[in-house]
This record gives structure tokens, sequence and C-alpha cells, in this order.
């Protein structure tokens, strides 16, 4: 685009005067920082506009993305680069004696997301506006992100994520769609003109459900698509005749209420008063959004609901906003009359489902009392659904009653969300080639057999232009530069084309540099942000994810334990220096994931304070691990950490992040690990650990036992003792559920659930292979320029592409700028 300059220097100035009455020399950052967006705004709106007439005159299929998570990280530099005019824009500022980086520092991650399912959302969102596809996110506008992580004498403290300090200059609010929520109530029936009978819920708790929408900017195109976000109010909150009583804090209490549906994400669940409010949040964001798109329909089509899913898809992102389902149910047979069977058939050509989890207790199921007391309505719904269903399967299996009490959606006191979606959605998908294959062949076997029609993989992709364009410029004009062109921004499967600097050493030491220098920006980072010192001369091994048992942090920090053990007792032990990298926050309510954090942060203190082992081993956990955070630590990053227990990761994005900034994987045969083996080649990886299907013959044998492993691997079982024996705390109890956890089993669930112990031998021989590879520079060189050339696949373009040619059979939809 054209850019210019003057124009783009008068906008700032002018809303620096208008917004607050200040010029360049008295403005502060966030002044600043807010004039550049206004300006980089007037561009976007321009386009906004112009993809809004587009879809209108076009009247094409249009996809809409549901999803509890979005986690965006910050827009303006990415924004910025997908216009095309982020060079212009810092050369201006910097005539005007102005840092665009330190003006870009001042935004904040928004607090719309925690882990790879937000981003992911994410960047779904980016390739649909880039390909030209007619999408819209919708999610809830979260006041406060998760939490804000603090560690506090080595252990998780949780602060509000106050993400929206400052009014967000990227979104607008949109008032005049607003729509509304109920909850509760109790269900009457009354006469229709017609005679025939309809339910009305009275006495329900209204709440006004708010748009803000923020735009998407494609890169290289017109497109600017949409992310709309709803907020909760309540109508009439504000009672002023209880305040002029004097009862202030009733007087407010409505709207209280109203609002904690959109203040936090991820409200802790562990209490009854939790799950409603988690329920709470789904079925608003979901009503709102189908009452959003219902009320679009209409305007255009009129009430001819046949049409409703010609033009409209619906892609359901895991369980959270699966009880969208009988919402568009209720939508269509209570306010607008259509017969239950043309709406059945409606909500199954509309309605496409994402599982994300191979673990059964991660699949949402919500208690009948908590359901049926916050939405009756959606519960006789859902129930009326259930009764069909059971009929089908009785006709299907006469004989088999438990496979049937096994499939019915409503079972044991309890709602099964996945069991709905599968039964109500035209199409079920996995998330990598080996989580599609489980969940066939193992947790949703029966469904598979039952729907086999249904049943498709879609591999996780990320988009390359924030994950390698945006967070590593250095890689990026290397590569532009080796490929001769920047075609690989919109095509990765072009960086293919670096393979024939294999041999190149010219090439390799640069590609060396690039990654010496990154790690030297990571170290600068984390000492201003944290005090800690890195040695970027040293191995940079790194696992960043959320926080859970199955991602097994808890083996990477007993292998750095067995590493200080050996250190301290083998004078002649003189490794390679090596620095391990953690971040990660762990839910509010989840304890022993907490207590891992602890012992890691426990650990890192001993290891980092005893000059024995310094310049040898360090251990570095980040604080607070967000998207801003994350863009440092790829580019910078030697290992991957993917050590996950095979069969329990879906796919997982942070593996792919690593691999296109030239990371080498440490990881086990789980998820999307396979498919990224498969693309660089397995000497290019390093592969340890049991495989899904050996752990599964375990399981069905009962073979496993982790005190014969202990036996078998004295240094193994010193560094589980050390979790007891007062070496890391002299009170023995802090690690003492992990230690049994390991050992003997807890609550219920058998000893080293996720094979910790098992894996451990494996692991270790893995990373003396790291160190021997690494020693030799060019060997590793080429290791990294095979895992950036082969990681095309992992591009969320090709992701959407998939979606595109066999879910949602999408028309690009080029956006036409019109004269003004």
């Amino acid at each position: 685009m054209e850019f210019n300059k003057e124009k783009f220097k008068d906008i700032i100035l002018s809303r620096l005067r208008q917004q607050y009455g200040k010029d360049l020399t008295g403005a502060n950052r966030h002044d600043l920082y807010d004039a550049v967006v206004a300006d980089c705004m007037n561009i976007v709106m321009d386009r906004w506009i112009a993809t809004w007439h587009t879809y209108e005159k076009k009247c094409s299929r249009s996809l809409y993305y549901f999803s509890a998570e979005f986690l965006m990280g910050r827009a303006l530099d990415n924004n910025l680069i997908n216009l095309g005019i982020r060079g212009y824009v810092k050369d201006l500022l910097k005539e005007l004696n102005l840092d665009l980086d330190s003006i870009e520092d001042e935004e904040p991650d928004p607090g719309l997301g925690n882990g790879g399912l937000g981003r992911l959302a994410a960047c779904f969102l980016d390739s649909l506006a880039t390909l030209d596809y007619p999408a819209r996110g919708y999610g809830i506008r979260y006041k406060y992100g998760m939490f804000e992580q603090k560690i506090e004498n080595g252990f998780q403290t949780e602060y509000p994520d106050l993400w929206i300090q400052h009014r967000d200059p990227w979104e607008i609010k949109r008032s005049d769609l607003a729509v509304t929520i109920r909850f509760g109530g109790r269900i009457s029936y009354g006469k229709m003109p017609d005679g025939g009978i309809r339910p009305i819920l009275e006495d329900a708790d209204e709440i006004v459900a708010t748009p803000y929408d923020m735009p998407v900017v494609g890169y290289g195109t017109n497109t600017v698509g949409m992310l709309r976000l709803w907020e909760a109010s309540a109508e009439g909150g504000f009672d002023f005749k209880l305040f002029n009583e004097g009862m202030y804090n009733r007087s407010v209490e409505k709207q209280n209420n109203a609002e904690h549906i959109s203040r936090i994400l991820y409200p802790n669940d562990t209490g009854p008063d939790g799950k409603s409010l988690r329920l709470k949040q789904q079925y608003f964001f979901s009503s709102a959004s189908l009452q959003d798109m219902v009320r679009s329909f209409v305007s255009k089509y009129g009430t001819d609901f046949s049409k409703f899913a010609k033009y409209n898809v619906v892609q359901l992102n895991d369980t959270h906003p699966v009880v969208a389902i009988p919402e568009l149910m209720r939508i269509l047979v209570d306010e607008y009359r259509v017969g239950w069977d043309e709406s059945w058939e409606i909500v199954t050509k509309t309605f496409a489902y994402t599982n994300h989890t191979i673990m059964a207790e991660a699949l949402e199921k919500w208690s009948i009392d908590i359901f049926q007391g916050l939405l009756p309505r959606i519960y006789q719904i859902v129930e009326e659904i259930n009764r069909r269903f059971l009929i089908e399967l009785r006709e299907k299996y006469p004989n088999d009653y438990e496979r049937v009490n096994r499939m019915s959606i409503i079972a044991d006191g309890k709602v099964y969300m996945a069991r709905l979606a599968i039964h109500a959605c035209f199409s079920v998908n996995g998330v990598a080639e080996l989580h599609t294959n489980l969940l066939k062949t193992q947790e949703l076997k029966e469904w598979a057999e039952l729907y086999p029609e249904k049943f498709n993989n879609k591999t996780n992709g990320i988009t390359q232009r924030r994950w390698l364009l945006m967070s590593n410029p250095l890689l990026a004009e290397f590569i532009t530069k080796k490929l001769g062109s920047d075609a690989w921004v919109k095509d990765l499967t072009k960086l293919k084309g670096l393979e024939k600097f294999i041999d190149d050493e010219p090439t390799l030491h640069e590609l060396l540099k690039i990654k010496q220098e990154n790690k030297r920006t990571l170290a600068q980072y984390l000492k201003v942000t944290q005090n800690e010192f890195l040695d970027p001369d040293s191995i940079f091994d790194v696992q960043v994810k959320r926080l859970h048992e199955y991602k097994r942090q808890l083996l990477n920090i007993l292998h750095i334990m067995y590493l200080y053990n050996k250190l301290i007792t083998d004078p002649d032990y003189n490794p390679i220096p090596r620095t391990f990298i953690l971040g990660a926050k762990a839910a509010t309510g989840y304890r022993r994931a907490k207590a891992i954090i602890k012992l890691i942060n426990t650990v890192a203190e001993h290891v980092n304070n005893d000059r024995r082992v310094r310049g040898k081993l360090r251990v570095v956990f980040v604080e607070n691990y967000r998207v801003t955070v994350a863009e440092k630590i790829f580019p910078a990053s030697d290992i991957s950490e993917q050590i996950s227990t095979a069969g329990k990761e879906a796919s997982g994005t942070s593996n792919m992040k690593f691999m296109v900034n030239g990371a080498v994987t440490l990881g086990t045969l789980d998820g999307a690990n396979i498919e990224i083996i498969q693309e660089a080649g397995e000497e290019n990886e390093f592969v340890f650990g049991l495989k899904t299907e050996e752990i599964l013959k375990m399981q069905a044998e009962n073979s496993y036992h982790p005190q014969e492993v202990l036996a078998r691997n004295p240094e193994l079982a010193k560094v589980v003792e050390q979790l007891v024996d007062g070496t890391y705390d002299p009170s023995r109890q802090l690690f003492k559920e992990l230690y049994d956890s390991l050992v003997y089993g807890v609550e219920g669930q058998r000893p080293d659930v996720y094979y910790v112990l098992a894996d451990f031998d494996s692991y270790c021989k893995a990373h003396e292979k790291i160190e021997a590879a690494y020693a030799d520079k060019i060997r590793w060189a080429k290791m990294m320029l095979k895992n950036i050339a082969n990681s095309g696949k992992f591009s969320s373009d090709r992701t959407i592409e998939e979606y595109v040619r066999d879910i949602w059979k999408l028309e690009k939809t080029p956006v036409v700028m019109e004269d003004k």
C-alpha cells in the first residue's frame, strides 16, 4: 500500500492534542502508543469497511469460530507488519525522536486466552484473513485474564491480570448490537394463535451481552477479519431506590453478578459456584453469538431457515461452546416456530466440532442439578435430543444395553458435552494424526464406529507471520535473502528451498550467528525483567507451556536434579554448559501442578547459588509466561522440550513454533511430534520414551511397577528420595504428594500415572546425545537448517485450507477497495 507519511504524522499529532491535550513534548509513552494505534486503525478501518461491503454483496458462506479463548498477543507490531508499513512508521517516528519498539512495549498482552487452544484460535483468524476467507471469531471479552503470575518464595502467586487498564484502542464497542441472555427461571406454557403450545421462560435473570469488535488484519491482502467479544452487564443494574435507602452493596448487586460472567478467564471451578460460573460463561457467549448470527441471517434472507446452513458454518473449538447446539434449537423452535425435525436438520448441517484432548476426564460434563437449574429450557431440549438419540441407538444395537448407556448424552446424573457434540455435528476432527487415530480406536471408538464418516484429522498449525516474520526478524531476513524472495510469508512450504544450503558452511555459520544473537537478546530481556543471568554460550534447553502433569515438567526437573548430583559427585564430569528454561502457569486449583512450580524454583535456587556448578548448569523459571515472552524465547531456543507422555498430548503448537525458529526437538512420539519427526527426519531430532502402544499394553496387563524401576536405577532413586529427605525442603512435606504420586499413587490413582520414572533413563540418554551433537557446531547447524526447511507443513495456512476443503466449504472472497 502507499504510505502517506505526512498524513500519518498529522493524525498522531491531532490525536495527542484532541485526546490528551498534549503535544509531542508532553506526551508519555502510553499517549504515544494510543496515538500510533489510532493512526493504524485509520488505515485498517478503510479495509475493514471494504471487507464488510464485499461480504454483503457477495453473500458467501461464512465461518463462525466459537472459542472460549483467543490468545491474540499484542497487536501493534503484528498489524503494522501485515499492513506492510512497519518500516515506514519506524522511520517516521525516528524523525520525531521516537522509538517504535518502546511504544510497542506499552501494549499489554490481551488476557483473552491461556494456552494452545486460544493461541490456535488466534493463528486461525490470521490465516483466514490472509487467505481471504469470510470468517468471524466469537468469544468473551474478559476484563481480567486468567491471572498474572508472580513467583514469591518459589510459589506461584496469582494476581489480577487487568489487561484493560486503559481503553483498548483496537476495539470498537457495538452497543447497538447488544442481545439478552437469560438464566434460571421456570418454564410455563402458552397457547399460540395456531393452537400450538409454546414454552415460556419466566422469572429468569436477564443479562445483556454487548459486543466489542477487534480487527484481524490479513497479510498482503485487503481483507480484515473480525473477532467479536461479548461483555456482560445487567439492564438497570443500579437500583437507585436501594441506594437512597442506604443499602449500597445491594443496590449494585445485580450489576456485579452480571459482570462476573465476563470478569475472568477460567474461574476456579473446583467448587459448585465456580462450575456454575463456567457454564454461565459458555452459554453466555454461545447464545449471544448465535443470536447475532440469526439476526444477520434474517436481515439478509428472511425466515427461510432452510438456507441457514448454506450460508453459515460454526466450528466449536473444544467442548466449551457445545451448549450452542441446543441453543440454536431453542432459537429456531421457540422463537421462529420452526419444526423440531427441520430445526435438527439445520443444526446438524451447521455445526462442526474440534476435539483437543485424548483424556476422558478433560471432556466436559455438567451435573444435571447445575445444568437444569441455570438453563431449564436448554436442559429440556438436551433431554429431547437424547430421547430421540437413544431410540436410534436401541434400533442399531438392540441387545447391547450397556453400550447404549455408555453413549447416552445424559447419564449418571451428568450431561456429557462431547457426546452431544459428536451426535449433533457433521464433522468431528482431531488435531494430529496420532490424536485422531487414538480418538477413533480408543477414547471415542464406539462413536467412530457409529459415525465413521464424521471423523477426520486436521493437524494444527501456526502463523508464520507472527512466529517467524515478526518475532525473529534476523532469521526472516536470512531466509528471504537465501531464497531470493519473501514468498514464504504466505507459503511456508517455500522454506524447503533452504535445503540446498545444507552443505554450505558460510550459510551454516550465518545461521549459528543468528541463533547466538537471539540468545543474547533473550538473556538481556531476562536480566532486565527478572534479574536472571544467562550464558548465551550455553545450550538453551526450553520447556514452555501450560503446567500439567501429563506434559511432564516433573520429568524435566528430576533430570536437572540428576545432573546436579552428577556434577557435585563426579569430578571428571565436565559437560557443555546448559541453561534450562521453563515457563508455565498452573491452574489456580491444580495443587500438584503448583507443587511442581515450587520444586522447579527450589531446585533453581540450589543450583544457581552453588559455586561448584557455576558456569556448567543453570535453571531459570520464566515468570508470567505469555505471548510477548514467547516471541523472545522461541527464536533463542536450542532445544525444544516436547516430553509429554505418549498418547496424552493431542497435538501441541509450541513444538511447531520452536521448529520454524531452528530449535531441535527433544520429544516423545506424541501428538504432532510424530509429524515433525517425519518431516525433518529422525536423525535431526532426539526421540525417547515409551510408545503409545507400549503404554496401552502395560496398562492392560497392569505390568508397570515404579518401585521396580527405582530398584534398578539407584541414581534415579536418589533423586526421587531427595523430594522428601530434606535436601530441598527441611520440612520434608512440600513435595511429599509429588513423591507419593510417583512411588505409591494418590487419590485412587495408580503410581506414576504419566510414566515419568519409566521414561527417565531413555530421557537421560537422549540428553547425552544432544550434548554430543551440540559439540559439533556444523552438525548442529545442519540440524537447525533441516528443521526450518521442513517446517512448511505446520503453517496454519495449510490447516485452514484443509478445513475449508473438507469441512467448511468456503469460497475465497478477495476484498476490493472502493473509491472514495
